[in-house]
């Protein structure tokens, strides 16, 4: 089973936690401009990423991609270390 399909979607985030059993929760951080004001500012958003070996730790940069569903929640699956 390959799961390296280079025509999705790639994210690149830090890893928030590390808790669960091959899971790690990753917050991929956005600059995004105000419409009226021209301001930037950060939006974040967090997603559960499939990590079979268990070897990324909170803190660590990850490279993700989307892949077929693992769980209610988990659709993405760890590439690299970024």
């Amino acid at each position: 089973m390959s799961t390296q399909n280079h025509n999705c979607r790639s994210l690149t985030g830090i890893v928030v936690s590390d808790k669960m059993e091959k899971t790690i929760v990753v917050r991929v951080d956005r600059t995004v401009v105000h419409p009226k004001y021209g301001k930037r500012y950060v939006r974040s958003k967090k997603y559960h990423v499939h990590d079979e070996k268990k070897a990324h730790k909170i803190g660590d940069s990850v490279v993700f991609q989307e892949c077929r569903p693992y769980s209610k929640t988990k659709r993405w699956i760890v590439v690299r270390s970024a």
